[in-house]
């Protein structure tokens, strides 16, 4: 049965219903769903386009379309909006890829837009906001893989690319402007560049979603991977949500470098609950100084292992500061291939599976390049969540700090 959604809106440090009835924003991304990304799929980090280029070149455009119909059906259905809500989470924040929405400069996809729709009828179904995050847009927004990036930035070189995400957001908001199952708009996932070039782009953004839609929350990242806020006017918008990344210390939460423990010893320092709210401070202040709500779009860590869990005393700790100065969050992420590095899922793929060959010198998705015929098969059908191991210790973590 259909839950009834109502807008949200800032007021002031907090995020409100059309109730005035204050909304805390607790859940969880959807990661490498409409984005893939390497790890998430058990492999290297390569691109998105150039794993599907390299697919297609070797068994053909039919191929490469099958799998990418086939990956979105199996890796995120509506069976795992269901869980999240069961979860008591009330937000699942989405990345998506601009080509999904754009098929040629200034043209949409019906085909990709299907994704998103679905998306939002499924969240409608439950009664779960959804924030739409533009993980990877028009050139990349920095140089790494997540923003399907072959090493460049290409998004703040060329005029064409800017103007093009401008009317991607202000088609998707159009779009999407009588739907309260969304919460808002996140802009722009980990943007790097110059903080001019940065304003000036979510200046636009801002005044053209602004022309077709007045109501929905626009959740603005900060420079630099989203740590640096000071750049920020909070007077531009009075219906917007500041937005910063947690993962420090990284050797730690990335697992790079291997047997470190938290609270202990990490990169020459002690890292413990008062590093970890030292380091939250300045946005704290921003917070403070601004009158804004802020928010933590993306926080993980790597899972070692059954029995160590050092990492859950990060995660707690983290959360215990976030319920302290009123941080909304999202974790990163729902689902993942379980693997040594880079945070991964409250649901892992442990197995090892026939295409996924941990031991091989072509192993996870870049597999599939190899011997498509003989492994999709197994590869898809271990995309179903019910092929994945719940972290059982992270989940009760993540409930217990749901709520207020």
């Amino acid at each position: 049965m259909k839950r009834e959604r109502m807008f949200l809106r800032v007021r002031g440090r907090d995020i409100v219903n059309e109730q005035r009835a204050k909304v805390f924003l607790r859940g969880l991304n959807l990661g490498g769903w409409l984005m893939m990304e390497g790890y998430i799929l058990g492999g290297r980090n390569i691109p998105e386009t150039l794993f599907k280029e390299e697919l297609e070149r070797r068994w053909g455009s039919k191929v490469k379309e099958e799998f990418v119909y086939r990956f979105r059906k199996n890796f995120i259905q509506k069976k795992d909006i269901a869980i999240i809500r069961n979860m008591g989470f009330n937000v699942v924040r989405l990345p998506f890829h601009y080509k999904l929405v754009e098929s040629r400069p200034g043209r949409y996809s019906s085909k990709g837009l299907f994704w998103l729709d679905e998306a939002l009828r499924w969240a409608e179904e439950y009664g779960i906001y959804i924030i739409l995050d533009l993980h990877a847009a028009v050139g990349s927004q920095n140089r790494d893989w997540h923003s399907d990036s072959q090493g460049k930035a290409l998004l703040w070189e060329k005029r064409e690319y800017q103007v093009r995400t401008v009317g991607l957001w202000e088609f998707l908001a159009d779009r999407y402007r009588e739907r309260a199952v969304v919460a808002g708009y996140d802009i722009l996932n980990e943007p790097v560049t110059e903080d001019r070039k940065l304003l000036r782009l979510y200046r636009e953004i801002i005044r053209a979603v602004r022309r077709v839609d007045k109501r929905h929350i626009l959740f603005l990242e900060g420079n630099f991977f989203g740590q640096h806020l000071n750049l920020f006017n909070p007077d531009w918008d009075d219906n917007s949500v500041y937005s910063i990344h947690a993962y420090q210390p990284l050797n730690f939460t990335f697992n790079f470098s291997r047997g470190l423990s938290y609270p202990g010893l990490i990169d020459g320092r002690r890292w413990d609950r008062k590093r970890l709210n030292h380091g939250l401070l300045p946005y704290i202040t921003f917070q403070r100084k601004h009158s804004v709500p802020l928010f933590v779009g993306e926080f993980g860590v790597n899972s070692r292992c059954p029995c160590c869990h050092s990492e859950y005393e990060w995660v707690k700790d983290m959360l215990e500061l976030f319920r302290e100065f009123g941080v909304h969050w999202t974790y990163w992420t729902y689902k993942a291939v379980a693997g040594g590095i880079y945070p991964d899922g409250l649901y892992r793929l442990e197995e090892n599976r026939k295409w996924l060959k941990r031991e091989n010198v072509h192993f996870g998705w870049e597999g599939l390049w190899y011997d498509y015929r003989n492994l999709s098969r197994d590869f898809f059908r271990s995309m179903d969540t019910g092929q994945f191991t719940k972290q059982q210790l992270l989940a009760r973590l993540l409930k217990k700090y749901r709520r207020e």
